[in-house]
């Protein structure tokens, strides 16, 4: 490393928020950026550890230590180079990974101001674009073609992978635009639409083709996809949510996260809506649910101009700085205060929800009641029992956000028509392909909602194992 010992002397600098009255009133991103000087003081930061576990922790296995070394030194096109080896979207990682790597960071172990890899990671991608080190490939074909179904974060490395390989890659993709998850689960504030923009027109100057608007089995056959093409993977990520089954569920203001998430994005894209629009103007909103889309149900709702706004999650609140049970150098389930959550809102833990109350079909109140976790034996899982307060909130609006139920394979499978031992034998991340089925799967698809960086790790393995199969 060119300066092993700056952890010594140089502290953590983040290039933090814009402020709360400012972000408010708009979709643009929040978060800043700092100058080209602060961030390779930053990566000067990177010590010589010995051992990464940054690299341990990253599902793609980016190589942090040698191109913050190279960001620290000013060789900006070094640094991208090494960084694309592992990551084909350090735009998208750059701005909405958690941070695996920085958890695992051994300043995070011994002074707690890891390295600010993300922020960094975001840089250098963004110079690379400005500085046009990317430009764009023009592999030499093999004649095959590979089919890719959706365009999410899996779907999208897989047809990067494959296109670089030489494969002729079609996406089909259901929705108007390609991009999945990142372009309607995701707000603009955290990723703007032209970051994903800008890469869909680099990869389509690849020959990479986008068939939007295109359902299978509606607006083409499976038969046929099965037929043109020498693989296909089905990428098409995991988008039923968990649903809350109690009474008053059918109440008009009821909705999934995802529903009004997706709408605001398309909104804002100029999409028409097909359905009447989802408005927290003015409006006493509740979110269940105390993960990141709850979060993003709360900045959404602040920036329509909710009167009010309430998350509630049924597990108990988390310790806020050290969590015995995810000791370093795992990720720590610790009480993360979101930019959203710092615009405004209450958040309460260990409450479930008994039910949705109306008057002429409008939601008007949730009786919600608290409960505690118990554990009965050292050995077993607490179970969770209700204490018997109850509760009722005045609310207007509720998003349910309690996270996705984990695919069925052979609902994946059935929109292929595949028989019944191609159904046995479909790749799932490429592993288990002893069939000789081209059918390969990975992402959301296989594994339940998970990060967008898994995603794309899984997205490589299957494009991997896709190479290996089609060359014999």
């Amino acid at each position: 490393m060119g300066n092993p010992k700056a952890f010594l002397t140089i502290p953590r600098q983040e290039s933090g928020y814009r402020p709360v009255h400012e972000r408010i009133n708009d979709y643009s991103e929040v978060e800043q950026t700092l100058n080209n000087s602060d961030r390779r003081t930053q990566a000067s930061r990177c010590m010589d550890c010995g051992v990464p576990f940054c690299h341990w922790a990253c599902p793609i296995g980016n190589k942090q230590p040698e191109w913050q070394d190279k960001l620290y030194k000013g060789n900006w096109k070094e640094s991208f180079l090494i960084l694309e080896q592992t990551c084909d979207f350090p735009e998208f990682t750059g701005r909405i990974c958690p941070a695996l790597c920085e958890k695992s960071c051994v300043l995070a172990l011994s002074i707690h101001e890891p390295v600010t890899i993300r922020e960094n990671e975001a840089a250098i991608i963004e110079m690379a674009f400005r500085e046009g080190y990317i430009r764009p490939v023009k592999p030499v074909r093999n004649g095959k073609k590979v089919a890719v179904i959706g365009s999410g974060p899996a779907g999208l490395t897989v047809a990067n992978q494959l296109n670089r390989k030489g494969y002729q890659v079609t996406v089909f993709e259901k929705d108007e635009l390609p991009g999945g998850l990142l372009r309607y689960g995701i707000p603009n504030f955290k990723l703007n639409k032209k970051i994903i923009d800008r890469r869909i027109r680099l990869m389509t100057d690849e020959g990479i083709e986008f068939k939007t608007n295109t359902k299978i089995g509606a607006d083409i056959s499976a038969k046929e996809i099965a037929d043109s093409f020498d693989a296909v993977c089905i990428a098409i990520g995991s988008e039923v949510p968990r649903d809350l089954p109690v009474e008053g569920r059918d109440l008009k203001g009821v909705y999934f996260a995802m529903e009004f998430l997706s709408q605001q994005n398309r909104a804002l894209q100029g999409i028409e809506l097909k359905n009447e629009p989802i408005n927290a103007k003015g409006k006493k909103v509740l979110v269940i649910g105390g993960g990141d889309t709850g979060s993003d149900c709360v900045g959404t709702s602040n920036r329509h101009g909710a009167a009010s706004v309430t998350q509630i999650e049924i597990l108990p609140q988390p310790p806020a700085d050290f969590n015995p049970a995810t000791p370093w150098p795992m990720y720590p389930q610790i009480l993360k205060t979101s930019s959203s959550h710092e615009e405004g809102c209450v958040r309460r833990w260990n409450l479930t929800t008994n039910k949705f109350i109306g008057e002429n079909g409008q939601l008007k109140a949730v009786e919600i009641e608290e409960v505690e976790w118990v554990q009965e034996k050292p050995s077993e899982r607490s179970v969770m029992k209700l204490t018997g307060k109850k509760e009722i909130l005045d609310v207007d609006l509720v998003f349910l956000s309690m996270g996705f139920v984990h695919p069925v394979q052979d609902g994946l499978v059935n929109e292929l028509k595949l028989n019944v031992n191609e159904r046995k034998n479909i790749a799932i991340d490429g592993s288990n392909q002893t069939s000789g089925s081209k059918i390969f799967a990975c992402g959301d698809a296989t594994s339940g909602a998970s990060l967008v960086v898994r995603a794309m790790a899984s997205g490589r393995k299957a494009a991997t194992a896709i190479d290996h199969f089609l060359k014999g």
